[in-house]
Protein backbone atom coordinates (compact mmCIF):
# COMPACT_ATOMS: atom_id res chain seq x y z
CA UNK A 1 0.00 0.00 0.00
CA UNK A 2 1.40 3.37 -0.77
CA UNK A 3 1.50 6.27 1.91
CA UNK A 4 0.77 10.10 1.51
CA UNK A 5 4.51 10.72 1.74
CA UNK A 6 6.83 8.39 -0.24
CA UNK A 7 10.58 8.96 0.15
CA UNK A 8 11.49 8.34 -2.96
CA UNK A 9 10.12 8.91 -6.58
CA UNK A 10 8.45 6.15 -8.50
CA UNK A 11 8.34 7.37 -11.72
CA UNK A 12 6.48 9.60 -14.17
CA UNK A 13 3.72 8.19 -16.38
CA UNK A 14 3.04 10.01 -19.73
CA UNK A 15 -0.08 9.68 -21.76
CA UNK A 16 -1.13 10.61 -25.33
CA UNK A 17 -4.11 11.73 -26.35
CA UNK A 18 -5.30 12.35 -30.34
CA UNK A 19 -4.97 15.76 -31.47
CA UNK A 20 -8.34 14.56 -33.45
CA UNK A 21 -10.29 13.49 -30.25
CA UNK A 22 -12.55 16.38 -28.77
CA UNK A 23 -11.57 17.52 -25.18
CA UNK A 24 -13.92 16.30 -22.30
CA UNK A 25 -14.35 18.40 -19.21
CA UNK A 26 -12.92 16.82 -16.58
CA UNK A 27 -16.32 15.44 -14.61
CA UNK A 28 -16.23 16.76 -10.68
CA UNK A 29 -18.42 16.28 -7.06
CA UNK A 30 -18.69 18.17 -4.59
CA UNK A 31 -19.03 18.02 -0.78
CA UNK A 32 -19.68 20.63 1.38
CA UNK A 33 -18.12 20.72 4.77
CA UNK A 34 -18.91 22.63 8.24
CA UNK A 35 -17.20 22.66 11.47
CA UNK A 36 -19.61 23.94 14.40
CA UNK A 37 -18.40 24.18 18.09
CA UNK A 38 -21.65 23.63 19.45
CA UNK A 39 -20.80 25.21 23.26
CA UNK A 40 -21.74 22.75 25.73
CA UNK A 41 -24.38 20.48 24.03
CA UNK A 42 -25.08 18.54 26.81
CA UNK A 43 -28.29 16.88 27.78
CA UNK A 44 -30.07 17.33 30.93
CA UNK A 45 -29.71 13.34 32.51
CA UNK A 46 -27.18 13.33 35.31
CA UNK A 47 -24.46 11.06 34.04
CA UNK A 48 -22.21 9.67 36.81
CA UNK A 49 -19.20 9.11 34.75
CA UNK A 50 -19.22 13.20 33.50
CA UNK A 51 -18.43 16.14 35.30
CA UNK A 52 -22.28 17.40 34.12
CA UNK A 53 -23.25 18.68 37.15
CA UNK A 54 -24.33 22.21 35.43
CA UNK A 55 -26.78 21.05 32.72
CA UNK A 56 -29.38 19.55 34.78
CA UNK A 57 -32.81 21.38 35.55
CA UNK A 58 -32.35 23.38 38.51
CA UNK A 59 -34.74 21.44 40.90
CA UNK A 60 -32.51 18.48 40.37
CA UNK A 61 -29.75 20.67 41.99
CA UNK A 62 -31.22 21.26 45.20
CA UNK A 63 -29.38 19.27 47.60
CA UNK A 64 -26.70 19.18 49.96
CA UNK A 65 -24.15 16.76 47.93
CA UNK A 66 -24.69 18.99 44.39
CA UNK A 67 -24.03 22.26 46.12
CA UNK A 68 -21.28 21.14 47.82
CA UNK A 69 -19.11 19.62 44.95
CA UNK A 70 -20.10 23.71 42.86
CA UNK A 71 -19.15 25.17 45.86
CA UNK A 72 -15.75 23.71 45.24
CA UNK A 73 -14.91 25.43 41.91
CA UNK A 74 -12.96 28.57 41.91
CA UNK A 75 -13.69 30.08 38.52
CA UNK A 76 -17.29 32.28 39.64
CA UNK A 77 -18.88 32.31 36.31
CA UNK A 78 -18.80 28.63 36.21
CA UNK A 79 -19.58 27.65 40.18
CA UNK A 80 -22.68 30.50 39.55
CA UNK A 81 -23.48 28.55 36.25
CA UNK A 82 -23.39 24.89 38.47
CA UNK A 83 -25.93 26.13 41.37
CA UNK A 84 -28.04 28.26 39.23
CA UNK A 85 -28.11 27.34 35.81
CA UNK A 86 -31.43 25.65 34.71
CA UNK A 87 -30.93 23.00 32.05
CA UNK A 88 -34.95 22.54 31.79
CA UNK A 89 -36.57 20.59 29.05
CA UNK A 90 -37.44 23.85 27.83
CA UNK A 91 -33.96 24.95 27.40
CA UNK A 92 -32.48 22.34 25.83
CA UNK A 93 -35.32 22.23 23.15
CA UNK A 94 -34.20 25.62 22.75
CA UNK A 95 -30.71 24.83 22.40
CA UNK A 96 -31.41 22.12 20.22
CA UNK A 97 -33.80 24.50 18.13
CA UNK A 98 -30.99 27.00 17.11
CA UNK A 99 -28.48 24.92 16.63
CA UNK A 100 -30.77 23.52 13.33
CA UNK A 101 -31.29 26.62 12.35
CA UNK A 102 -27.79 27.77 12.17
CA UNK A 103 -27.07 24.47 10.30
CA UNK A 104 -29.93 25.37 7.89
CA UNK A 105 -28.71 28.45 6.76
CA UNK A 106 -26.17 26.22 4.33
CA UNK A 107 -27.11 24.99 1.12
CA UNK A 108 -30.28 26.95 0.81
CA UNK A 109 -31.68 25.01 4.11
CA UNK A 110 -30.02 21.54 3.38
CA UNK A 111 -27.34 21.72 5.99
CA UNK A 112 -23.71 20.84 4.60
CA UNK A 113 -23.02 17.51 3.70
CA UNK A 114 -20.49 16.18 6.84
CA UNK A 115 -20.12 18.50 9.83
CA UNK A 116 -18.04 17.98 12.19
CA UNK A 117 -18.60 19.23 15.80
CA UNK A 118 -17.31 20.03 18.86
CA UNK A 119 -18.25 19.76 22.89
CA UNK A 120 -21.23 17.61 22.44
CA UNK A 121 -21.83 15.18 25.49
CA UNK A 122 -22.72 12.09 23.82
CA UNK A 123 -24.55 10.45 20.88
CA UNK A 124 -27.92 10.61 22.13
CA UNK A 125 -28.30 14.28 22.46
CA UNK A 126 -26.83 14.58 18.81
CA UNK A 127 -29.22 11.60 17.62
CA UNK A 128 -32.06 14.03 18.81
CA UNK A 129 -31.15 16.86 17.29
CA UNK A 130 -30.41 14.69 13.49
CA UNK A 131 -33.86 13.08 14.57
CA UNK A 132 -36.22 16.04 16.14
CA UNK A 133 -34.79 19.24 14.32
CA UNK A 134 -32.77 18.28 11.16
CA UNK A 135 -35.03 14.79 10.42
CA UNK A 136 -35.70 16.21 6.74
CA UNK A 137 -32.16 16.78 5.78
CA UNK A 138 -30.92 13.01 5.74
CA UNK A 139 -28.25 12.73 7.93
CA UNK A 140 -27.08 9.58 9.04
CA UNK A 141 -26.70 8.60 12.68
CA UNK A 142 -24.83 10.24 14.94
CA UNK A 143 -20.59 9.88 14.84
CA UNK A 144 -19.48 10.25 18.12
CA UNK A 145 -16.76 7.53 20.26
CA UNK A 146 -16.44 8.29 24.14
CA UNK A 147 -13.31 9.89 24.94
CA UNK A 148 -11.53 11.03 28.56
CA UNK A 149 -12.00 14.68 28.54
CA UNK A 150 -12.61 15.41 32.43
CA UNK A 151 -15.88 17.90 31.32
CA UNK A 152 -17.45 14.58 28.92
CA UNK A 153 -17.27 16.93 26.14
CA UNK A 154 -16.55 14.88 23.18
CA UNK A 155 -15.96 15.53 19.11
CA UNK A 156 -18.29 13.89 16.54
CA UNK A 157 -19.57 14.13 12.99
CA UNK A 158 -23.05 14.72 11.43
CA UNK A 159 -22.69 12.98 7.51
CA UNK A 160 -25.22 12.40 4.53
CA UNK A 161 -22.53 10.38 3.23
CA UNK A 162 -22.15 6.53 4.08
CA UNK A 163 -19.50 5.23 6.04
CA UNK A 164 -16.69 3.27 4.72
CA UNK A 165 -15.37 1.69 7.46
CA UNK A 166 -16.00 2.04 11.19
CA UNK A 167 -14.77 5.50 12.88
CA UNK A 168 -11.93 5.46 15.13
CA UNK A 169 -10.95 7.91 17.85
CA UNK A 170 -6.91 8.65 17.82
CA UNK A 171 -6.31 9.32 21.44
CA UNK A 172 -3.89 12.57 21.40
CA UNK A 173 -1.12 10.99 24.21
CA UNK A 174 1.16 14.11 26.37
CA UNK A 175 3.46 12.31 28.34
CA UNK A 176 5.20 15.77 28.76
CA UNK A 177 1.68 17.15 30.72
CA UNK A 178 -0.11 14.19 32.61
CA UNK A 179 -1.57 16.40 34.86
CA UNK A 180 -3.26 18.04 31.85
CA UNK A 181 -4.26 15.27 29.83
CA UNK A 182 -7.33 15.20 31.16
CA UNK A 183 -8.34 18.57 29.43
CA UNK A 184 -7.39 16.65 26.02
CA UNK A 185 -9.60 14.90 23.13
CA UNK A 186 -8.28 13.01 20.18
CA UNK A 187 -9.28 13.09 16.60
CA UNK A 188 -12.12 11.77 15.44
CA UNK A 189 -11.40 9.86 12.47
CA UNK A 190 -14.21 8.79 9.67
CA UNK A 191 -13.76 7.57 6.60
CA UNK A 192 -16.84 8.11 4.19
CA UNK A 193 -18.00 6.64 0.07
CA UNK A 194 -17.58 9.77 -2.06
CA UNK A 195 -21.04 9.86 -4.92
CA UNK A 196 -17.79 9.19 -7.83
CA UNK A 197 -17.14 5.83 -5.76
CA UNK A 198 -13.63 7.14 -4.29
CA UNK A 199 -13.30 7.80 -0.38
CA UNK A 200 -12.47 10.54 1.60
CA UNK A 201 -11.52 10.88 5.18
CA UNK A 202 -12.83 13.12 7.59
CA UNK A 203 -10.35 14.05 10.75
CA UNK A 204 -12.78 15.97 13.63
CA UNK A 205 -10.85 17.97 16.33
CA UNK A 206 -11.02 19.92 18.92
CA UNK A 207 -7.08 20.96 20.14
CA UNK A 208 -6.31 21.91 23.77
CA UNK A 209 -7.71 25.24 25.25
CA UNK A 210 -5.41 28.40 24.54
CA UNK A 211 -4.78 28.67 28.52
CA UNK A 212 -2.35 25.19 27.89
CA UNK A 213 1.16 25.62 26.56
CA UNK A 214 1.94 26.40 22.99
CA UNK A 215 3.81 22.64 23.36
CA UNK A 216 0.45 21.18 24.15
CA UNK A 217 -1.34 22.19 20.53
CA UNK A 218 1.88 21.74 18.98
CA UNK A 219 1.77 17.80 19.67
CA UNK A 220 -1.77 18.05 18.48
CA UNK A 221 -0.96 19.45 15.11
CA UNK A 222 1.96 16.56 14.74
CA UNK A 223 -0.74 13.59 16.06
CA UNK A 224 -2.67 14.88 13.28
CA UNK A 225 0.14 15.24 10.38
CA UNK A 226 1.08 11.55 11.79
CA UNK A 227 -2.60 10.34 11.15
CA UNK A 228 -2.66 11.95 8.00
CA UNK A 229 0.72 10.78 6.51
CA UNK A 230 -0.66 6.93 7.40
CA UNK A 231 -3.49 7.05 5.05
CA UNK A 232 -3.24 5.13 1.35
CA UNK A 233 -1.77 7.83 -1.51
CA UNK A 234 -5.07 7.46 -3.10
CA UNK A 235 -6.97 8.76 -0.35
CA UNK A 236 -8.20 12.66 0.20
CA UNK A 237 -9.20 14.16 4.09
CA UNK A 238 -10.27 16.91 5.50
CA UNK A 239 -9.68 18.25 8.93
CA UNK A 240 -12.24 20.41 10.67
CA UNK A 241 -12.86 21.85 14.14
CA UNK A 242 -11.74 24.01 17.12
CA UNK A 243 -7.75 24.11 16.54
CA UNK A 244 -7.56 26.61 18.92
CA UNK A 245 -4.65 28.90 18.10
CA UNK A 246 -5.51 31.83 18.78
CA UNK A 247 -3.92 34.77 16.33
CA UNK A 248 -1.86 36.19 19.07
CA UNK A 249 -0.22 32.79 19.44
CA UNK A 250 0.04 32.14 15.61
CA UNK A 251 1.60 35.45 15.38
CA UNK A 252 3.87 34.79 18.14
CA UNK A 253 5.10 31.09 17.25
CA UNK A 254 3.73 30.38 13.47
CA UNK A 255 1.79 27.11 14.02
CA UNK A 256 -0.08 27.51 11.17
CA UNK A 257 3.51 27.77 8.80
CA UNK A 258 5.26 25.40 10.46
CA UNK A 259 2.60 22.62 11.71
CA UNK A 260 -0.49 23.06 9.38
CA UNK A 261 0.42 24.57 5.65
CA UNK A 262 3.06 22.06 5.07
CA UNK A 263 0.24 19.37 5.10
CA UNK A 264 -2.89 20.97 4.16
CA UNK A 265 -4.51 23.89 2.53
CA UNK A 266 -6.28 25.73 4.80
CA UNK A 267 -9.85 27.06 3.78
CA UNK A 268 -9.73 30.86 5.16
CA UNK A 269 -6.07 30.52 2.75
CA UNK A 270 -7.92 30.26 0.04
CA UNK A 271 -11.09 31.85 0.42
CA UNK A 272 -13.11 33.95 3.17
CA UNK A 273 -10.75 37.34 3.01
CA UNK A 274 -13.16 39.65 4.38
CA UNK A 275 -13.76 37.68 7.71
CA UNK A 276 -12.86 38.47 10.81
CA UNK A 277 -12.06 35.43 11.94
CA UNK A 278 -14.70 32.70 14.59
CA UNK A 279 -13.98 33.46 18.07
CA UNK A 280 -13.62 37.13 20.02
CA UNK A 281 -11.66 37.50 22.39
CA UNK A 282 -12.93 39.80 24.38
CA UNK A 283 -10.11 40.61 26.82
CA UNK A 284 -8.46 41.45 23.67
CA UNK A 285 -10.63 42.77 21.70
CA UNK A 286 -8.87 40.05 18.96
CA UNK A 287 -10.36 37.78 16.22
CA UNK A 288 -9.11 34.61 15.43
CA UNK A 289 -10.46 32.00 13.14
CA UNK A 290 -10.13 28.71 16.08
CA UNK A 291 -12.44 26.97 13.98
CA UNK A 292 -10.54 25.80 10.48
CA UNK A 293 -11.05 23.76 7.33
CA UNK A 294 -7.64 22.04 6.34
CA UNK A 295 -7.71 19.47 2.84
CA UNK A 296 -5.19 17.37 1.56
CA UNK A 297 -5.62 16.28 -1.87
CA UNK A 298 -4.31 12.31 -2.41
CA UNK A 299 -1.52 12.32 -4.84
CA UNK A 300 -2.17 8.72 -6.21
CA UNK A 301 -6.21 9.52 -6.37
CA UNK A 302 -8.05 9.88 -9.90
CA UNK A 303 -9.47 13.18 -8.98
CA UNK A 304 -7.68 16.36 -7.40
CA UNK A 305 -9.50 17.76 -4.56
CA UNK A 306 -9.83 21.37 -4.26
CA UNK A 307 -11.34 24.20 -2.16
CA UNK A 308 -13.69 26.60 -4.03
CA UNK A 309 -12.33 29.66 -3.03
CA UNK A 310 -16.12 31.46 -2.69
CA UNK A 311 -17.64 28.67 -0.79
CA UNK A 312 -15.60 29.69 2.54
CA UNK A 313 -17.20 31.04 4.35
CA UNK A 314 -18.10 31.75 8.29
CA UNK A 315 -21.88 31.14 8.74
CA UNK A 316 -23.42 33.91 10.81
CA UNK A 317 -26.05 35.06 8.80
CA UNK A 318 -29.02 33.33 11.42
CA UNK A 319 -29.78 36.42 13.63
CA UNK A 320 -29.16 34.95 17.37
CA UNK A 321 -25.43 33.85 16.41
CA UNK A 322 -24.49 37.69 16.60
CA UNK A 323 -24.38 39.94 19.85
CA UNK A 324 -25.03 43.64 19.63
CA UNK A 325 -21.37 44.49 19.37
CA UNK A 326 -20.76 42.24 15.97
CA UNK A 327 -19.29 38.93 18.00
CA UNK A 328 -20.58 35.24 18.16
CA UNK A 329 -23.19 35.38 21.30
CA UNK A 330 -22.74 32.73 23.36
CA UNK A 331 -26.36 30.57 24.05
CA UNK A 332 -27.91 31.94 27.28
CA UNK A 333 -30.50 29.74 28.74
CA UNK A 334 -31.74 32.48 31.00
CA UNK A 335 -32.58 34.71 28.41
CA UNK A 336 -33.23 32.94 25.63
CA UNK A 337 -31.17 33.87 23.36
CA UNK A 338 -27.44 32.95 21.79
CA UNK A 339 -26.31 30.05 19.81
CA UNK A 340 -22.72 29.16 20.35
CA UNK A 341 -19.69 32.15 21.61
CA UNK A 342 -18.30 30.17 18.00
CA UNK A 343 -18.94 30.94 14.55
CA UNK A 344 -19.09 27.89 12.33
CA UNK A 345 -16.88 27.76 9.35
CA UNK A 346 -18.08 26.14 5.79
CA UNK A 347 -16.15 25.52 2.62
CA UNK A 348 -17.02 23.17 -0.12
CA UNK A 349 -14.60 20.40 -1.56
CA UNK A 350 -14.31 20.07 -5.40
CA UNK A 351 -12.85 16.93 -6.56
CA UNK A 352 -12.26 17.11 -10.63
CA UNK A 353 -11.46 14.36 -12.42
CA UNK A 354 -7.79 14.48 -13.86
CA UNK A 355 -7.13 14.47 -17.07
Amino acid sequence: MMHRYPIFALGILLIATSACAPAESPRSTAVTVMTFNVQNLFDNIDDPDKDDKAYLPLAAKQNEEHIAACNEIEVDSWRDECLNLDWSDAALDHKLSVLAQTIRQVNGGAGADIITMQEVENASILDRLRTENLADLGYGPAILIEGTDARGIDIAILSKLPLASAPRLQPLELPDFPDRQGDTRGVLQATFNLPDGSLMTAFSVHFPAPFHPTAMRVAAYEHLAALLAALPDDQHAFAAGDFNTTSTEDAREGLLDSYARPHWTLAHDVGCKDCSGSYFYGRDASWSFLDMIFVSSGRGAKTTAQIRGESVKIANHYPPQTSENGTPERFRSEKGSGVSDHWPMVATIELTEKQ
